[in-house]
């Protein structure tokens, strides 16, 4: 890599909000950078320490009699996308052919199909972590009062969307945003500037609710549902992120040790702020990352995913697209929240997530409701999954 191409990447990834300008020049003219946890774009499907070892069907655990049939709708779905790739037209047009009666029938067709692929670390590990995410309620307006003060903002009229992707490839795993300051080009406002109220957001005001930290954690969800004061539920979707990159604010607590691991769940983070509102602000500026959302049309079915295709509660994935390709059926062995009780299911990978980082690592969506979001607050497990891919596909 040359030192001019070497020293441009590096000034990108200040951009992108994905490394820190060093305090003095590097001693050798050679930079090395170190790709950080920058959130993906879609469709990009390749990891370095992802591998795809090809394993039998017996190796999934509980296959034999789990329900694959709850997924066949969506699975359909998915193949508007999967086709697109030469690989998977012949199985899509057999899906679209058929429609099975039962699980074993839907278990044969993926089967006769398709291969599963078992995601390892390179250094031979099998399992990692499986969180959970979920369809939030909040309460709002669209005008602020005294009671919804905290706005849901859309895409700001003047943050730059930053593709150079086609003249530096390296770079299309990156989420380059940025600003005009005079004739520079710098990074995007982060969350405590957001909330002091230094980026042009006037007017960019979706909605108005009533708690800040739903707020941050609706955010962190990317969708949800905003019940107005007449009664009308509205939904909103994710729609940019300001290109920081996203820093868990339950790992700073327990890192303060303000929280024991098992505590830094979604309720216990919750519960902390309510016992500590001096200290709030403070926590949700550490992630400097932040989400802005669109007004969706109502639909009874999920939100929309990466793939832009409804999300399935109980079905749907985030993944990191680097390991796993988006619209892949993937097979996940795993445990419920708070359980050793299995929890072996095959599920699609529809969705990303700026958390959702590393090569045997996953969101499960829980839906909508009290139910979903206990669930979804309380996850945190380990699995395993496997990558059901077209026979005539060679990963490695």
């Amino acid at each position: 890599m040359s030192v001019i191409r070497a020293s441009f990447i590096f000034l990108v990834l200040i951009l992108a909000g994905c490394a820190t300008p060093p305090s003095a020049p590097p001693a050798t003219p050679s930079i090395v950078v170190t790709p950080p946890a920058c959130p993906p774009t879609p469709l990009q499907a390749s990891a370095p320490s992802a591998l795809l070892k090809p394993a039998d069907w017996p190796q999934l655990t509980g296959w034999s009699n789990n329900d694959a049939l709850a997924i066949w709708p969506a699975f359909i779905a998915n193949c508007g996308q999967l086709k697109k790739q030469n690989v998977w037209q012949d199985v899509c047009a057999a899906a679209a052919s058929m429609t099975p009666k039962n699980d074993q029938q839907a278990r044969d067709f993926f089967e006769h199909w398709l291969l599963p692929h078992q995601l390892v670390i390179s250094d031979g590990r099998d399992s990692g972590l499986i969180t959970g995410y979920y369809e939030p309620l909040l309460f709002g307006s669209r005008k602020p009062s005294a009671r919804f003060r905290f706005p849901i903002y859309g895409v700001p009229d003047d943050m730059l969307n930053i593709d150079l992707s086609s003249i530096y490839p390296e770079l299309k795993t990156y989420r380059l945003r940025g600003r005009i300051n005079g004739n520079k080009v710098v990074p995007y406002f982060n969350r405590a500037e957001i909330d002091a109220g230094r980026a042009a957001l006037k007017g960019r005001e979706l909605f108005w609710v009533d708690d800040a930290v739903d707020l941050f954690f609706l955010q962190i969800q990317g969708s949800g549902r905003v019940q107005l004061e007449n009664g009308e539920t509205v939904r909103v979707g994710y729609a940019d992120q300001n290109g920081h990159p996203y820093a868990s604010i339950g790992k700073k607590l327990v890192e303060q040790g303000e929280l024991q691991l098992e505590q830094a769940s979604m309720q216990g983070i919750k519960q902390w702020g309510e016992h500590n509102p001096d200290k709030l602000n403070a926590l949700l500026n550490s992630n400097a990352s932040y989400v802005f959302f669109r007004e969706l049309p109502p639909s009874p079915k999920g939100p929309p995913g990466s793939l832009g295709i409804p999300l399935t509660a109980g079905r749907s994935l985030a993944v990191d697209p680097r390991a796993v390709a988006l619209g892949s059926p993937v097979y996940l062995a795993t445990t419920w929240p708070n359980s050793t009780q299995a929890l072996n299911r095959l599920m699609l990978a529809q969705d990303t997530g700026g958390a959702i980082k590393g090569a045997i690592r996953a969101d499960f969506f829980w839906g909508f409701g009290a139910e979903a979001a206990k669930n979804a607050g309380s996850m945190r497990q380990e699995g395993r999954m496997w990558v059901l891919l077209p026979r005539e596909q060679n990963p490695l």
